[in-house]
C-alpha cells in the first residue's frame, strides 16, 4: 500500500518530534517517497539532516525557497497522503482555522491529499475542551486522527498524551491510502444513537451518559462507504450529508422509529444507549420540592433489540452494542446469544478515554464464531470503520476462518 507513494511527513514542536525519525524509517523501508517537512520549533528538538540523510527527498523547513517559490502548493498537490507525527496543539488550531503560517500548514491547507495527525502534548493540554473541539473539526472534515496513549511524558509526568508508537501511525497511514472504498454501497443501513431520556415530570427526565458519538460515527462512515443510511438519534449532534435522520427522546420513540424502518434495512446497528426503565406514569406538572420526596414507580422498557432479533429477515445482519463494566466478553456473549444478534460491539465504559462522552474508544467484537476484533483505544471514527469492516466480513463470511474461540479470550482489566 505505501510502495511507490509519495507521503509528506510534517514534524512539529514536541518533545516526541524524535520518534518521527522512526516513523520515516518505517515509511521509507515500506517502498514510500518521503518528503520530510519540519516547522521550525521542530527543529529545536531534532536535526534537519537527520531526516535528510533517511528521506528520500532533503528536510524541507521554509515556506521561502529560492528554487521552489512556491513549495507548499508542490508539495500540497504531489503528495498522495500528510502524515503529522507528532501534531502540537498549536498545529491542530492552525490546521482547523486554516491559518497558514510556515510550510507545514500552508501545505496542508493547499492539499486534496488525505491527512493523518498524530497528537502529542501534556495531558492537560490534551484533555483541553478547545483542543478537543478542534480535533472533533477535524475528524468531520475527513482528517485521521492517530489516537495519543498514556505513559511517561516530558519532566517525568505520567499520562495521556503520549505519541502513538511509530507502528501505529504507519498502519493509519496504510489505512488512509486504502480508504474506505465503497463497500456498503446498495445496502441500507439503519443506526441508533445517543441516550434515550426517559421524563419524570416535564422538567425532569432518568437518563444516561451516552453523547451519541459513537454511533454517528458509524452512520458517517457508512454513508462515506456509500450505504444508504437511517440514523435514528436521541442526540443532539450533526450528522452526515446524506445520512436520513430521525430525532427521538424516549425509548418508546426509538422502538416505533427502529420498527418502522428495520424491515427495509439491509444491516441494523444499535448503538444507541437505550434507558431499561422508565417511569410508570410521569407527572403532568413539575414536582415541587416543597411537596416532599416523589416516589417514581418504574416499569421496563421495550427490548428493541430483542424485538429485532424476533424479526430478523433472512439476509439481514444486526448488530447490538453492550456497555459494561466487567466480564467484558462473557456479557457479549451472553447478549449475542440471547438476542438474536449477528454481531455484538462491547466496551468497558470504566476505562479511561474509552465509552460514553469520550473521543476514543476500545471496543469488543463478538460473533457466533467468537473473538472476531479486540483492539486498542482508538478515535471513535477508526472503532466505526472496525464495525463496518466487521459487517462487511460477516456478510461475505461463509468460508471465513473461524475466530479465536471465547474462552480464549479474557478482557483486559486495565486501561489502555
Amino acid at each position: 500500500m505505501l510502495a511507490g507513494r509519495r507521503i509528506v511527513l510534517g514534524v512539529t514542536g514536541g518533545i516526541a518530534a524524535y520518534k518521527a525519525v522512526e516513523v520515516c524509517r518505517r515509511l521509507v523501508d515500506a517502498g514510500a517517497h518521503v518528503v520530510p517537512v519540519l516547522t521550525e520549533g521542530a527543529t529545536r528538538f531534532v536535526g534537519a539532516t537527520t531526516f535528510s540523510a533517511l528521506a528520500s527527498e532533503p528536510a524541507k523547513t521554509s515556506l521561502f525557497d529560492d528554487a521552489d517559490p512556491i513549495p507548499h502548493t508542490r508539495l500540497g498537490r504531489t503528495a498522495d497522503l500528510i502524515v503529522v507525527a507528532p501534531a502540537t496543539a498549536r498545529l491542530l488550531a492552525a490546521y482547523r482555522m486554516g491559518y497558514s503560517d510556515d510550510l507545514l500548514t500552508a501545505t496542508l491547507i493547499a492539499t486534496r491529499a488525505p491527512v493523518v495527525v498524530a497528537p502529542a502534548m501534556h495531558t492537560e493540554m490534551w484533555e483541553h475542551p478547545a483542543v478537543r473541539d478542534n480535533l472533533a473539526v477535524l475528524r468531520e472534515r475527513g482528517v485521521h486522527v492517530v489516537a495519543p496513549g498514556e505513559g511517561r511524558l516530558a519532566g517525568g509526568d505520567i499520562g495521556a498524551g503520549r505519541l502513538a508508537e511509530p507502528a501505529a501511525i504507519v498502519a493509519a497511514a496504510e489505512a488512509a491510502l486504502r480508504g474506505p472504498g465503497r463497500d456498503l454501497a446498495g445496502l441500507t443501513v439503519l443506526v441508533t444513537a445517543g441516550g434515550t431520556r426517559e421524563p419524570i415530570d416535564p422538567v425532569r427526565f432518568l437518563g444516561n451518559r451516552s453523547s451519541g458519538k459513537q454511533g454517528h460515527a458509524i452512520a458517517d462512515e457508512a454513508a462515506a462507504r456509500g450505504a444508504g443510511v437511517v440514523l435514528v438519534t436521541a442526540a443532539d449532534r450533526a450528522s452526515a450529508p446524506g445520512v436520513e435522520r430521525i430525532d427521538v427522546e424516549t425509548a418508546a420513540e426509538m422502538e416505533a422509529a427502529v420498527l418502522a424502518r428495520a424491515d427495509g434495512a439491509d444491516v441494523v446497528i444499535m448503538a444507541a444507549a437505550v434507558a431499561d426503565f422508565r417511569p410508570k406514569a410521569p407527572a403532568g406538572h413539575k414536582l415541587k420540592k416543597a411537596d416532599g420526596v416523589p416516589l417514581v414507580d418504574l416499569e421496563p422498557t421495550p427490548d428493541i433489540l430483542s424485538e429485532l432479533g424476533r424479526r430478523k429477515r433472512a439476509g439481514q445482519t444486526l448488530v447490538g452494542f453492550a456497555a459494561e463494566t466487567s466480564d467484558v466478553v462473557a456479557h457479549a456473549a451472553g447478549k449475542l446469544a440471547g438476542k438474536g444478534a449477528d454481531l455484538v460491539v462491547a466496551n468497558d465504559v470504566s476505562e479511561p478515554g474509552a465509552g460514553f462522552g469520550h473521543d476514543t474508544n476500545r471496543v469488543v467484537i463478538v460473533s457466533h464464531r467468537g473473538v472476531e476484533h479486540d483492539g486498542a483505544l482508538v478515535d471513535k471514527r477508526t472503532v466505526a470503520r472496525t464495525v463496518l469492516d466487521a459487517v462487511a466480513e460477516h456478510r461475505r463470511a461463509a468460508g471465513a476462518a473461524p475466530a479465536k474461540p471465547l474462552h480464549e479470550t479474557e478482557p483486559e482489566p486495565t486501561a489502555t
